[in-house]
């Protein structure tokens, strides 16, 4: 049976640094003002992902997407299942689905803007918005066409635990290299080393931070860089040469309305190093490439997973601020519902 009402979760106004408890707003919205048209389907939301990228969202500026309307659904990808069809839809009720569905219960979604998904071995649906998704591409892509990682060579990993940072390490380590990650708390540093076989991991709250990395890392190859500010100077300060700095997220400085750019860059002349930022969007024709490989690594366990996993739509304002003071443990999603059984009648 169809519910009445259904919520949506939209920007009622724009935060300056910090997300703020009046930055969303919720409404409640009447179902029977979901209409499927032509080619298009109606997608009960199961799982959101939240990302730090959707700070940048926020933010009335140029970027590589428009930035979320005042009034509008919070965007974010999702999981989700299709209820109803309209007519010439390609999918089918009943058919797990993924797509850029945002802060909402229930969404009428074309065609074109999602995929139906097939967990391979060893992997679930959710493994969709971690390491099947888009935190496993950007490592991916990152780490092998930005960073050309190769055996042998050493890796440094800044927010090592998060999403992304997780499976840059993991596959870091299938590629043959020297693995060294950077995490915020003695729990984070310990399961990266116990659980995903990091070969060294640094707090960078501990006092000695600065020394021990230059101890630990010696020189650098690859610096896959998840957090900007002082860690990206620290690191620019032990390039080996030829060494590639990945520029994949700048998590320090997505509350700072007047970010700092880095004072060491002249390293990268010294050293005939490469600092390159790019966007997973750019290579969306190539994801199954990657999927594939991630999909080997999980089933045969040398590529884990973890979650930190929120109840209801309404806990996606206060969890999505988790990202920026590390309060998360593992990929941050929230459950919005359970998958439903579909009617035929629905």
């Amino acid at each position: 049976m169809s519910p009445s009402t259904f919520s949506q979760i939209v920007l009622r106004e724009r935060p300056v640094a910090g997300i703020l408890p009046d930055t969303f707003e919720s409404k409640t919205k009447a179902f029977d003002e979901l209409h499927v048209g032509n080619s298009q389907a109606l997608v009960q939301i199961t799982y959101l992902s939240l990302d730090p990228a959707m700070r940048g969202w926020l933010n009335d500026a140029r970027s590589y997407l428009p930035p979320v309307k005042i009034g509008e659904v919070m965007r974010s990808v999702g999981l989700g299942v299709v209820v109803r069809v309209g007519e010439g839809s390609k999918f089918q009720k009943g058919d797990m689905v993924y797509g850029m569905f945002g802060w909402t219960e229930y969404v009428v979604a074309d065609d074109k803007s999602m995929e139906k998904i097939s967990p391979p071995p060893g992997s679930t649906s959710i493994d969709f918005l971690n390491t099947l998704g888009i935190p496993g591409m950007t490592a991916f892509f990152g780490l092998y066409d930005i960073g050309k990682l190769k055996a042998g060579e050493t890796l440094v990993v800044s927010g090592a635990a998060g999403a992304v940072g997780a499976v840059v390490c993991q596959l870091g380590k299938r590629a043959g290299a020297r693995v060294i990650g950077i995490a915020g708390t003695p729990d984070k540093c310990a399961w990266l080393e116990r659980d995903l076989g990091v070969d060294k991991v640094l707090n960078y709250k501990s006092p000695t931070f600065a020394d021990d990395f230059a101890k630990a890392v010696g020189y650098l190859d690859v610096y896959f860089d998840n957090v900007g500010g002082d860690i990206l100077e620290l690191a620019l300060s032990r390039l080996n040469k030829n060494a590639r700095v990945v520029l994949c997220g700048g998590i320090s400085a997505y509350n700072d309305p007047q970010p700092k750019g880095p004072a060491s860059y002249l390293r990268l002349v010294s050293q005939r190093a490469k600092m390159e930022g790019f966007i997973v969007l750019d290579y969306a024709e190539q994801y199954p490439v990657a999927v594939k490989e991630i999909a080997a690594g999980l089933a045969d366990g040398s590529i884990k997973s973890n979650f930190h996993i929120v109840e209801g739509l309404q806990s996606a304002p206060s969890a999505l601020p988790l990202l920026f003071s590390g309060a998360n443990k593992g990929k941050l999603v929230v459950k919005v519902s359970d998958e439903p059984s579909v009617s035929p009648k629905l």
